[in-house]
């Protein structure tokens, strides 16, 4: 919040130094916020598309405390997804028979 009430001073004062090193780190501070940014919302799209919501729910994220409200919806809302089936049962290969027996001698 600082940095903000620096950048909106008056700057008149500020030499271009410094004023330059301030344009400077508040560009860098905007990429580092979109790369950021980029890195949480691209998991939530995905995890939204999966479970059968709309991915669009991601931009909650942007909202104060909207993501932790996203990880509660995901958390305990049913999913649309239909589950994979299993795989059918195989028997075993039944047992052989016994070759044949010779009648007993007496």
């Amino acid at each position: 919040m600082s940095f903000l009430a620096i950048l909106l001073q008056d700057q008149s004062g500020l030499s271009s130094g410094v004023q330059q090193t301030l344009a400077m780190m508040g560009s860098i501070f905007m990429i580092f916020g979109l790369i950021v940014m980029a890195v949480i919302m691209i998991p939530f799209w995905f995890i939204c598309k999966k479970a059968g919501f709309s991915p669009w729910l991601t931009f909650l994220n942007l909202v104060p405390f909207g993501g932790l409200v996203l990880m509660y919806v995901l958390a305990f809302a049913q999913w649309k997804v239909v589950p994979i089936p299993e795989l059918a049962y195989v028997p075993p290969y039944p047992q052989p028979p016994l070759p044949p027996q010779l009648p007993p001698q007496q």
